[in-house]
Parts: structure tokens; sequence; C-alpha cells
């Protein structure tokens, strides 16, 4: 039974991801932190992958971990919607290092081109961002994996 629930909490990932990549094709371009919390989901599935041929526990704790992860991301990026903290200086507010800067950069009345903002918030439902909703529905597969792992140490 644990390896079922394992191979739930991995076609989630994948769901997660399909559905960030169908977001992506409509036009919603994804910041550096939503990127960052896609590869977590691809190393769950990776981990549901290789339990249909090897059962091992590790790779029961790697999809946990992943999980995790990705659900850390997540509020961190939703803290960084939210102007709770600060978020990576590449797609966060603040601008560029006026001090690294030449003359005709700051002359040019040109904006960066093809830069995704993290901390602006480009979809919600309900209120809820996709970066929360990622962690949310990260926090829920964290807790399959860990029921799958559970199982399968007391199965033996």
């Amino acid at each position: 039974m644990g390896v079922r629930l394992a191979l739930a909490a991995a076609a989630g990932s994948a769901l997660l991801l399909i559905g960030a990549f169908v977001f992506q094709a409509l036009g919603y371009l994804p910041c550096q932190l939503c990127l960052w919390q896609r590869w977590p989901h691809a190393t769950a599935v990776a981990a549901g992958a290789a339990l249909l041929v090897l059962p091992w526990v590790l790779l029961m704790v790697a999809g946990f971990l992943s999980a995790i992860t990705t659900a850390g991301i997540g509020i961190y990026h939703t803290g960084v919607e939210n102007a709770w903290w600060p978020g990576p200086a590449g797609c966060a507010g603040g601008g560029m290092d006026l001090t690294q800067m030449g003359g005709a950069d700051l002359l040019s009345t040109d904006g960066p081109t093809g830069v995704i903002m993290c901390d602006e918030v480009a979809w919600a439902f309900m209120g809820v961002s996709m970066a929360s909703w990622n962690a949310l529905f990260s926090i829920g597969l964290a807790v399959l994996w860990a029921v799958a792992l559970r199982r399968r140490l007391s199965a033996g």
C-alpha cells in the first residue's frame, strides 16, 4: 500500500508540473522562483517512476524531501510576493546597482526585457497566487510521501 501512495504523490507532482507548463503556454511566463519550484517536482516524479522498478525506501525519502523542498520554495515565493521578505536580486524589485552601470546605461530609456518579476503575482485564484497553491498542494504531497514511507517501513 505504501508504494501506491508514493505513486499517487509522484502523479500529483506530475500534474502540478503539467499545470505549470499549461500556464506557461497560455502566456504566464515563470519567474526564477517559479522555475526553482519545478525542479523538486521533477525529482519527485523521477522517484515515483523509479519506484515502479525498485521499491526502495530511499526513493520514498527522496520524494518526500522533494515535496517539502518545493513547498518551502513556494512559501518563500509567497513571502516575496507579499513583501514579507526580499526575493532574489535578479527578479525582485530593487532594480540595478547604479555603481555598476555605465553612462549609456544610465541615460537609456529602455527597460529590462524578458525579466519576470518574482515579487509580482501573475495569476491568482480565490486571492491565492500560483506560488501559494504550489506550496499548499506540495505540503499535501509531502504528507502522502510521509504516509507511504511510514507504511513501507512498518511493512518491513
